[in-house]
């Protein structure tokens, strides 16, 4: 087979493997095929004109013998039809598919391969494109009830007034990542789901609970943020954008697009804390861009949840060792190896933590479906609430009402709990 192939080469090849392959037949004793002869002759016949003028080489100079008989002519290469100008134009091409193909299950997918997969993002001209976005109820704080406007707008707790604050909050078909109280709206909760969407709910209103979904995401959308300035909402997800969008018009204001996840949305400070996959957490110097420790956490595990203090000197780090542990914000950051706030699971859920507004208080979720409530002095147990049957993911205290929670499921529930006169967390049923 290896000679039958080097005759594949015949004329890229040269003379030479024209030699090499008659010395291989004869060496093997194998009879040289009649269309081996042919092309033979044909090769000879153009080298010889060219290196001697045309009049062909004899036998013995290294050509083919006479006994072969006389060398046809070359064949000719036929060239290539033009065409006019209007056949050009009228040709026809098909579009080129853009499609990727079919991921194959248990295969590692890269994140180029993740992009082509996903559809394009539409643009009209120098335009964000707007898609559009149901609408669902309303904003309007006219649609609370007045017992519980008058609450928030006195900042009383709902035990004085006898009012239950307690509701249930269903709308997404996936994991809910986490929930966020609007400080300007305090009727008005966000939610960042794996389902893509981010829901506006007007959590005690008399109508329609969920105002709007925005869907303008590709992906799964792992946090979002309220502006401190009006009523627009920040989100991030796994299509490698963040989003701005306006609440009252339901309108994508902005687009910023990165080469990478975005996991975490904070706002700017003298000093952040960043939790990274190499298991370690690292304080940043914002106004200088320089890292001022990276050797804050030296456990092996990784922290999916950091929250600064309101008012004293340390911030926490939910641990997936189940714990949360306790660092200094004063230089060398150092890990309180005396105290920590242990008692729930984590289990490799992205479970997150908060403060309450006072900072007396640490609330955490738990893999067991728990929200559990710490002192934040003494890291002490102080109550274990069961608000769902999977994992309870996040955690929020409302910014007005101190005795008001939201939290939200691994299953896409979203629960608003209230404590009542005997200190007792209600969930709603």
């Amino acid at each position: 087979m290896a000679i039958i192939d080097l005759s594949c080469c015949w004329w890229s090849g040269g003379f030479y493997y024209t030699y090499l392959l008659i010395m291989c037949y004869q060496y093997l004793s194998l009879p040289l095929p009649e269309h081996k002869i042919n092309h033979f002759k044909a090769y000879s016949t153009a080298s010889d004109s060219d290196e001697d003028g045309g009049a062909g080489r004899k036998d013995g100079g290294g050509g083919v013998p006479e006994q072969w008989g006389p060398l046809p002519p070359p064949p000719k290469r036929l060239r290539p039809k033009k065409l006019s100008t209007s056949q050009i134009q009228m040709a026809t091409f098909p579009p080129p598919s853009h499609h990727a193909e079919a991921p194959i299950a248990g295969r590692y997918i890269s994140k180029r391969q993740r992009a082509a997969t996903l559809d394009p993002i539409p643009t009209t001209g120098n335009r964000s494109y707007i898609a559009p976005s149901p609408v669902k109820g309303s904003i309007s704080v006219t649609d609370v009830p007045h017992a519980i406007l008058t609450t928030l707008q006195r900042r009383t707790k709902a035990c004085q007034n006898l009012v239950s604050l307690s509701a249930a909050l269903d709308g997404h078909t996936s994991s809910v990542n986490t929930v966020q109280w609007s400080t300007t709206h305090a009727h008005l909760l966000a939610s960042a789901s794996m389902d893509h969407t981010v829901n506006i709910w007007n959590v005690w209103s008399g109508g329609q609970k969920r105002a709007c979904t925005f869907d303008y995401h590709r992906a799964a959308v792992k946090d979002v943020k309220w502006s401190h300035l009006g009523l627009s909402v920040l989100s991030c997800g796994y299509d490698c954008t963040s989003r701005l969008v306006d609440v009252e018009k339901g309108m994508e204001i902005k687009v910023f697009k990165e080469d990478q996840i975005v996991q975490v949305l904070m706002t700017s400070s003298d000093v952040s804390k960043s939790n990274i996959s190499e298991n370690s957490i690292i304080v940043w110097d914002v106004s200088r861009q320089v890292p001022l420790s990276n050797q804050v956490y030296a456990e092996a595990y990784t922290c999916p949840s950091i929250r600064c203090h309101p008012f004293e000197p340390y911030f926490i780090a939910q641990s997936h060792g189940n714990y949360i542990a306790i660092f200094s914000s004063r230089p060398p950051f150092k890990l309180d190896k005396y105290k920590r706030y242990e008692g729930h699971g984590v289990s490799g859920f992205p479970v997150k933590c908060n403060f309450s507004l006072d900072g007396n208080l640490v609330a955490s979720g738990s893999s067991d479906g728990c929200i559990y409530f710490y002192n934040s002095k003494t890291s002490e147990l102080l109550s274990k609430v069961k608000a769902y049957e999977q994992a309870c993911i996040d955690v929020v205290f409302h910014p007005v009402l101190p005795n008001v929670v939201a939290s939200c499921s691994w299953k896409g529930e979203i629960s608003v709990l209230h404590k009542d006169r005997n200190n007792n967390w209600k969930v709603s049923p």
